[in-house]
């Protein structure tokens, strides 16, 4: 049928049908997205995430908003612990709610994850790390951390971190650590960006800890153009920790501008904190620029005290070789030895207690083995001027490394006015966490007039030299020379004053009794002095021990045991001249060596007797147990000088370093003058000595 004319054209039954379907599916779409569920989604996620995880993981709804930028909110998030860590008391991890803003187009376009947005409602935490290695939060099936494949780590753009009320556990049992964190965000305001801060309270390295962290907010921390602003002060145990500034760039490790500030009674207690061990020192604090690189850790231009020491210099750390590698180069203006005797296994400082129980006079502080293997180090330390009240030395040179657990000090050396003492030592290690050890002291043309300016004068001439040697098998100071052989040759040339050396040579307490127990008056004329004594198995014993004044010959014979320090010595003295109202005899030193007894022998104790008795018979008689005819004087000095040249118990002879000795032209001139016979042989001159020693003792 013709349709009539203006009657509009009827719709086919084909576009019928299609309008309806559209229709349908439109209302469809629209009941769909009224009545979606997304929690029809939960029981996948909860599956899939649980098995990426290795530990149960439950979501109670998800919430979707779609859009160029979508928002999705989990609420009431829970992962739970992984096998073998359920009997902690706290889930790994949970929240009030989790919301995640995601930019879909720019990631769909391979520009990589946008997220404007990522925020944590009451977060809550548990971290642990057990002492066999295993912990809950690297997610593998086997709970130990995934091996470093050496691919860089990229990761998403985040815009915002938004953390409220968060609080985590961390519990790492070989750190001895079981603390808190309070953490949450603050909003950008009055022009200034936003912040991340945390608040840490409980045990660190089995010390009480408690930090505050201020730090920027996650934008800025990504943005390689803005540095990120830190401030973090920690307080662990007695030690505190200050750090302030900048990092450019943290990501990449560009670089920063930090200061660092370290304080405490001990620098020891450091090494849970920087991972570098550090023998015991007394009280610092120090202040420098840290510093760093993708290669290097830097602490620069330091400085401080240490004790009653400055301290300063550089510190470089390589954390990337398989053990971590310390350049250290200290300086100190003022030096104060005792505040550097943790470096030798001592206690530092002035303030040490008394110990009855303790009889060691060497230190004996063992060597610690696992932390010398966690770090390897070269470190170079100058000390301008010392202070000692023992010794007057004047400054101290270091440069020693550390390799493997192997020490090498491969420089010691004081200056003694024009004078040096050079000391070298090699410490490999051996069975039993001990080392095997040698070690060399060369004492070099040391004048005797700086030792009596430590004593309060300044009169005197000529210089000591010798030498120290030790090779050993210990694990500390005391217990290497108490397993050492070696010994010490010393000799004095042109002599000085034995009132001023003898003190500075035996400690002040033990030099004044000995003065005293002699009988020897002040400002005595030294003319010769000769040690040569060689050591054994950690006991000491006497070749030679000489001392000669204008007057008197001093001989020493005895031994001083390192193994259980005590010494049993006797010392002699003679008249070289017709002497009256004098005492001769041997006076005895023994018992242990931090507080030996000091008490005449048979002959002065005989002679005393005789005095007294003739003294209620005849007065005047009295003297007569006081009469010395002399030794005369010999050459008892230059035959000891001689055996110390031919047979030194150090194994070197002093050769040089006393100054130059004669030419033999030289010595040739004198014998022909004074009409003396030609030198005598090694074997000669032991036993012409022999022969003096035994009639000293008659």
């Amino acid at each position: 049928m013709t349709p009539q004319p203006g009657t509009p054209p009827r719709p086919s039954p084909i576009r019928r049908t299609l309008a309806i379907l559209a229709g349908v599916f439109a209302l469809a779409i629209i009941l769909l997205i009224a009545l979606w569920n997304w929690d029809w989604f939960v029981p996948t996620i909860n599956r899939r995430a649980s098995a990426a995880l290795h530990r149960p993981v439950t979501v109670a709804h998800l919430h979707v908003q779609l859009g160029w930028t979508t928002t999705i909110t989990l609420d009431d998030p829970h992962i739970g612990q992984p096998e073998g860590f359920t009997s902690e008391k706290e889930e790994f991890a949970s929240a009030r709610s989790l919301t995640i803003a995601i930019k879909p187009w720019p990631y769909l376009v391979g520009h990589g994850l946008t997220f404007p947005l990522i925020a944590l409602d009451t977060p809550r935490g548990d971290i642990v790390a057990l002492k066999d290695g295993r912990n809950n939060y690297t997610f593998t099936a086997d709970g130990k951390p995934a091996p470093d494949d050496g691919s860089p780590t990229s990761l998403p753009h985040i815009d915002e971190l938004r953390i409220t009320d968060g609080d985590i556990r961390i519990a790492l049992a070989r750190l001895r650590s079981d603390f808190r964190l309070a953490v949450h965000t603050t909003p950008p305001a009055d022009g200034k960006p936003g912040t991340i801060v945390a608040d840490a309270k409980g045990r660190y390295a089995a010390q009480p800890i408690t930090g505050h962290f201020v730090g920027g907010a996650l934008l800025t921390l990504a943005n390689a153009q803005n540095p990120y602003p830190v401030d973090l002060s920690i307080a662990n145990g007695p030690t505190s920790v200050t750090l302030r500034g900048t990092v450019d760039d943290p990501l990449h490790f560009a670089g920063a501008q930090l200061n660092l500030k370290l304080a405490g009674p001990d620098m020891s207690l450091l090494y849970p904190l920087i991972g570098i061990p550090i023998p015991q020192t007394p009280r610092y604090s120090i202040a420098g620029k840290l510093d760093y690189t993708a290669a290097k850790i830097r602490f620069t231009g330091f400085d401080g005290h240490l004790g009653s020491s400055d301290i300063g210099g550089d510190i470089i750390v390589d954390p990337h070789q398989k053990v971590p590698f310390v350049d250290a180069a200290l300086h100190s203006h003022l030096v104060d030895l005792a505040d550097l005797a943790g470096f030798v296994g001592g206690e530092p400082g002035h303030t040490k207690a008394e110990n009855t129980a303790d009889t060691n006079v060497l230190p004996d502080q063992r060597i610690n083995v696992p932390k010398l293997n966690a770090v390897n180090a070269h470190i170079a330390y100058h000390g301008d001027h010392i202070e000692n009240k023992r010794i007057p030395l004047d400054n101290i040179d270091v440069d020693a490394t550390v390799q493997d657990g192997a020490i090498d000090v491969r420089k010691l050396n004081f200056a003694v006015g024009t004078g040096t003492l050079a000391s070298t030592a090699t410490l490999n290690p051996a069975a039993n966490n001990d080392f095997s050890t040698r070690f060399k002291l060369d004492v070099s043309r040391v004048p005797v007039t700086r030792l009596m300016k430590g004593a309060g004068s300044l009169e005197g001439q000529g210089t000591i030299g010798g030498h120290v040697t030790l090779s050993s098998t210990g694990h500390s100071v005391a217990n290497l020379v108490a397993n050492g052989t070696g010994g010490i040759t010393l000799v004095l040339d042109q002599g000085g004053h034995l009132s001023a050396i003898l003190p500075d040579l035996l400690g002040l307490q033990l030099g004044n009794a000995l003065l005293s127990a002699l009988g020897l008056p002040d400002r005595t004329p030294l003319q010769c002095f000769i040690a040569d004594m060689p050591l054994k198995d950690g006991i000491l014993s006497t070749n030679a021990f000489l001392l000669q004044t204008g007057d008197t010959r001093t001989t020493g014979d005895g031994t001083i045991n390192f193994r259980n320090n005590t010494l049993d010595y006797a010392i002699t003295t003679r008249a070289i001249h017709f002497t009256i109202a004098s005492f001769p005899g041997a006076v005895h030193i023994t018992g242990p060596l931090h507080s030996p007894t000091i008490l005449p022998g048979a002959e002065i104790a005989g002679r005393l007797a005789a005095t007294g008795a003739l003294a209620a018979v005849f007065p005047p008689a009295a003297i007569i147990p006081t009469i010395q005819f002399g030794v005369g004087k010999g050459s008892a000095c230059e035959q000891a000088v001689e055996q110390a040249y031919a047979h030194p118990a150090a194994g070197i002879a002093p050769g040089a370093t006393t100054g130059p000795r004669p030419s033999a032209a030289a010595k040739a001139g004198r014998a022909r003058t004074s009409g003396a016979k030609e030198r005598k042989s090694a074997a000669e001159v032991r036993a012409a000595w022999e022969k003096k020693q035994q009639h000293n003792h008659q």
